[in-house]
C-alpha cells in the first residue's frame, strides 16, 4: 500500500499527544507540546540537542509520564502510557546505541525472551520455529543475511536491520528511529532509508530522528520542529528543505559550511607527508597521502575503506608495515600515541565517549590530562593550573558548561567534543585528525565545529577531516581525498566536487 501526501493527510490519526508538559528540577523539558502520526507515514523530528526529543520519546515509550496533557491512541486518552501499553501499542524503537548480543545469532536476537519452546519438560528452543518465524521479518527489512547469522558478524546498518526486524515482530505500528543513520556510511546510509520507505508502504508510521537534516528532507512526510521544550513548526512535504528546518531549530538560517568554505585560503606547505604507507588493515596496499598547513583536507571512503585505520597511523596507535611518514619535511618516527602528540599531531577520534573523554571527571581534568607534567607543582597537579587552562578552553571554545568542574557525561554531544578539541589546542597542534567529528552533534553545534576548525586552518594547522557525511565533506574541505579498499583512489580540488564524483572514487573508479 503506497501513502501519497494527500491520503496522508487526511486518514485518521492513531496517536495523538495533546499540551503535554513535563518539567524536571530547573528544566522545562516540553512545554505544550501537541502532535499527531498517522498510518503509514515518515516524520522527521528535528531539534537541537536540548530541544526536548529524547524526553518526548520517553514518553511515547511509557518510561516517564508528563506532569500535565494527554496521550491518545486508538481514541482513548491517557494522562501518560505505561512501558507495556506502549509495547501493546505497537510503539517499538531503533535507539541509536543498539540493544543487541553480539555472542548470540540475528533469530534469538529478534525473539529473545519469546522463543518458540518445544514441547516437554526441558522446554529447550525450537530452532526451526524460530528460523521459520524470522525468515519473513528479514525480508520484509531486505536483509542479505540468514537468520543463522552471528551479530557480532554484521555491519552497523545491517544490525540495524535486525533491530527493526524485532520491531517489527511485536507487530509494530510505529517505529521511532533514533540518529539511525548517525555511523553509517552513505551507501549503508542507502539501504536504511529504503527499509524505511518499505516500512511506509506497509502502512507502518515511522518517526525519524536525525541532525543529518538531507536525509530528513529524502525521506520525511512531514517534519516537527522543537525547539526549547516546544513545538517550533511543522513542514508538510512540499515545504521541507534544509534552510526552513534550520530557521525553525535555531530562529535564523545558518550558511556556516558555505561560509567556511568562502573563507578558506590557499594552503601553505606540506605538514604530514606520507609514502607509501602500509597499514596492518590493508598490508599490501600503500598509500601516499599529503596534508598542508592551512588546509581542511577532506577524508571519504565506503565503511571499511581504510579511512580510520590510517588515522591510527598516523597517531602511533597502530604501527605502519611499510613506508615513512615526513613531519615539516622532515622524517618522523612514531612508536606510539605519545610519541605523536611530543610532535604536535592529534586525533579527535571517532568515539569520542569510548576513546575521546573520561566521562566520569570534569572538563577541567578531561582538558589537563594529554599534558600532566605542564600543570604539575613539584610532581603533582596543581589545580588552580588545571582550572586556568580549562577556563581559557572553556571561553574560546564556548563549552556550555556551569563550570568546568562539571563533569563530562552530563554536557551534549557537542560540548563533549569541544572539551576533546580543548584538550589538544591547549598544546599548539601541527596537524589535528578528526574523524568523524560531527555525528550525533545537532546543527548549531555542527556550525560551531565546523568554525573551530576553519579558525585552525587559518592559523596554520593541517587539519584532516575523516567524515561520512557528503554535505559536510563537499561543503567543509579544500581539498577531498577518497579512499577504495585501503588506497587513495583518488584527490579532487574544489571546482570538481560533487557527490557523483566523490561516489565513483569510493567505488574504485574515476570521475567522467
Amino acid at each position: 500500500m503506497n501513502y501519497s501526501e494527500t491520503s496522508i493527510t487526511a486518514s485518521t490519526p492513531f496517536l495523538t499527544l495533546e499540551n503535554v508538559r513535563k518539567t524536571y528540577p530547573g528544566v522545562v523539558a516540553l512545554d505544550g507540546f501537541s502532535m499527531e502520526v498517522r498510518p503509514g507515514e515518515v516524520i522527521g523530528l528535528v531539534g537541537e540537542n536540548g530541544a526536548g526529543k529524547s524526553t518526548l520519546m520517553k514518553i511515547l515509550g511509557g518510561v516517564t509520564r508528563p506532569d500535565t496533557g494527554t496521550v491518545t491512541v486508538d481514541g482513548i486518552a491517557h494522562d501518560g502510557l505505561s512501558v507495556e501499553a506502549s509495547l501493546g501499542s505497537g510503539i517499538a524503537f531503533v535507539h541509536q546505541e543498539l540493544n543487541l548480543f553480539d555472542n548470540l545469532d540475528v533469530a534469538a536476537n529478534i525473539f529473545f525472551g519469546r522463543e518458540p519452546l518445544r514441547a516437554g519438560a526441558l522446554k529447550l528452543v525450537d530452532r526451526a520455529r524460530l528460523r521459520t518465524m524470522v525468515a519473513p521479518l528479514l525480508k520484509r527489512v531486505g536483509a542479505n543475511f540468514s537468520s543463522d547469522t552471528p551479530v557480532a558478524a554484521l555491519s552497523l546498518a545491517q544490525q540495524q536491520m535486525v533491530e527493526i526486524a524485532k520491531a517489527l515482530s511485536i507487530k509494530a505500528r510505529l517505529v521511532i528511529l533514533d540518529e539511525p543513520t548517525s555511523s553509517l556510511p552513505l551507501a549503508e546510509t542507502d539501504k536504511l532509508l529504503d527499509v524505511i520507505k518499505a516500512l511506509k508502504a506497509d502502512g507502518i508510521s515511522v518517526i525519524f530522528i536525525s541532525h543529518r537534516l538531507h536525509e530528513v528532507e529524502r525521506v520525511a512526510d512531514r517534519v516537527v520542529v522543537l525547539r526549547d521544550g516546544m513545538l517550533a513548526g511543522t513542514l508538510q512535504k512540499s515545504a521541507i528543505n534544509h534552510d526552513q528546518m534550520v530557521k525553525l531549530m535555531i530562529g535564523r538560517m545558518l550558511k556556516e559550511r558555505e561560509k567556511a568554505s568562502e573563507a578558506a585560503r590557499a594552503p601553505g606547505a606540506v605538514a604530514l607527508a606520507a609514502k607509501a604507507i602500509r597499514t596492518p588493515a590493508y598490508p599490501s596496499r600503500p598509500v601516499d597521502l599529503d596534508v598542508r598547513r592551512g588546509e581542511i583536507l577532506g577524508l571519504a571512503g565506503l565503511v571499511g575503506s581504510g579511512r580510520t585505520e590510517l588515522a591510527r597511523v598516523f597517531f602511533g596507535i597502530d604501527s605502519r608495515l611499510g613506508g615513512t611518514l615526513e613531519l615539516g619535511g622532515k622524517p618522523l618516527a612514531l612508536g606510539s600515541a605519545a610519541d605523536a602528540v611530543a610532535h604536535g599531531i592529534f586525533l579527535v577520534p571517532e568515539d569520542r565517549k569510548l576513546t575521546g573523554i573520561l566521562l566520569d571527571l570534569s572538563i577541567a581534568e578531561n582538558i589537563s590530562l594529554p599534558n600532566l607534567p605542564a600543570h604539575a607543582r613539584r610532581s603533582l597537579v596543581s589545580t588552580s593550573a588545571e582550572t586556568a587552562t580549562a577556563e581559557k578552553q572553556k571561553s574560546n571554545l564556548g563549552i556550555r558548561a556551569p563550570s568546568v568542574q562539571t563533569r563530562t557525561g552530563t554536557l551534549s554531544g557537542g560540548n563533549q567534543q569541544k572539551v576533546v578539541l580543548g584538550k589538544w589546542l591547549a598544546m599548539n597542534p601541527k596537524v589535528m585528525i578528526l574523524d568523524e567529528p560531527t555525528r550525533g552533534i545537532d546543527i548549531g553545534a555542527k556550525a560551531e565545529i565546523y568554525g573551530l576548525m576553519r579558525a585552525l586552518a587559518d592559523a596554520g594547522v593541517a587539519v584532516l577531516m575523516i567524515s561520512s557525511d557528503m554535505e559536510e565533506v563537499i561543503g567543509v574541505s579544500d581539498r577531498i581525498a577518497v579512499m577504495h579498499e585501503g588506497q587513495i583512489s583518488g584527490i579532487l580540488d574544489k571546482d570538481q566536487f560533487s557527490q557523483e564524483n566523490v561516489l565513483l572514487l569510493a567505488v574504485g573508479k574515476q570521475p567522467k
